[in-house]
């Protein structure tokens, strides 16, 4: 079993002696800055100077100086800004600032796993993880609790890296809910086939699929939306708060049979393949490869992606529906 370490469990104090830099402030960094300061730990954010983000994290009360300067202050260096830009931005200000016992961070194993960053043998690399969209992580933070999250040891210089992650992740509220001890390659793998298979790639394309049938069968676009795609929010809650059971128990009898007898050949063995073949490519490192690839090339086909989603009738319904439902002015 996955030892899953809650409060209790963290015994050690090293933090209250570090100083944290957190390198960004999108939705991550600053949810996750915010809660270290309120813990009482010693954050300053490291900044593009002029950025836009700037005056917002001086205005919450955090100290900001430069990525270089931040890094060179810093205990550890917590990596939160997008994985195509981190490695660019550690070789150029972080990578010289870099010393023995100092400690880099991650919330993703992306560029580690990857080896786009290739930190030196010297210094502890370990990654604490919330398991939910920074906004969320800082929600639950406020209310006196905390989201599940991922640790993990990359490297250990210090003989102290697995503390210092627990240490974070309570500073984060996150022992409060339960936090998992895995690997870089084990997170960073699961997440990218997570997304493609289903959080992202599979259940827009099931959504959209299905919208289209119902359309092509005949059905107005109004209620084929509500069908495929609304109505989906409502049983994705219910197997978030009870499990597949759950759901089943909560739906009609008839809402139960067709979805146990029919469900298995709409996402059959076919399906199931497909999805090996997503995980195989996120293992041997193709995906990443070609998504290197698209990035320097100015994301074009991603850019066409996007706008044909945004294009597809789906949406252009989905509008006028989330208007009616007060989700849209």
């Amino acid at each position: 079993m996955v030892k899953i370490y809650h409060d209790e469990d963290v015994k050690t104090s090293y933090l209250k002696d570090m100083t944290i830099a957190v390198i960004g402030y999108g939705n991550q960094g600053r949810a996750q800055a915010l809660c270290l300061k309120d813990s009482g730990l010693n954050v300053v954010v490291g900044l593009r100077p002029g950025g836009s983000s700037w005056g917002r994290a001086e205005a919450e009360g955090l100290r900001v100086k430069s990525v270089g300067e931040a890094s060179r202050e810093a205990d550890i260096i917590h990596m939160l800004i997008p994985d195509m830009v981190q490695a660019e931005v550690y070789r150029a200000e972080v990578e010289p600032n870099l010393k023995a016992g100092k400690a880099l961070c991650f919330s993703h194993g992306f560029n580690i796993h990857y080896r786009l960053i290739i930190p030196p043998p010297n210094i502890d690399v370990i990654m604490v993880a919330p398991k939910a969209p920074g906004p969320r992580l800082r929600e639950v933070y406020l209310e006196g609790f905390g989201v599940p999250a991922l640790i993990a040891v990359h490297q250990n210089a210090s003989g102290r890296a697995r503390e210092l992650a627990l240490e974070m992740a309570k500073a984060l509220g996150c022992t409060k809910a339960g936090v998992l001890e895995t690997t870089f390659k084990d997170e960073t793998e699961s997440d990218l086939i997570g997304e493609q298979t289903v959080l992202v790639g599979g259940l827009m394309e099931l959504i959209r699929k299905a919208f289209e049938v119902l359309v092509e069968e005949g059905y107005p676009p109004e209620l084929a939306y509500f069908e495929a795609c609304n109505e989906a929010k409502l049983i994705v809650d219910l197997i978030y708060q009870g499990g597949l059971t759950y759901m089943l128990s909560s739906v009609s009898e008839t809402a139960r049979y067709g979805g146990l007898s029919v469900g298995p050949k709409i996402i059959d063995e076919h399906v199931k393949e497909n999805m090996r073949r997503a995980a195989r490519a996120v293992k041997d490192g193709s995906f990443t490869k070609a998504w290197l690839e698209e990035y320097k090339a100015g994301r074009r086909n991603l850019h066409r992606m996007f706008e044909e989603v945004k294009a597809h009738q789906l949406e252009q319904v989905g509008r006028l529906i989330r208007k009616m439902s007060g989700l849209e002015r």
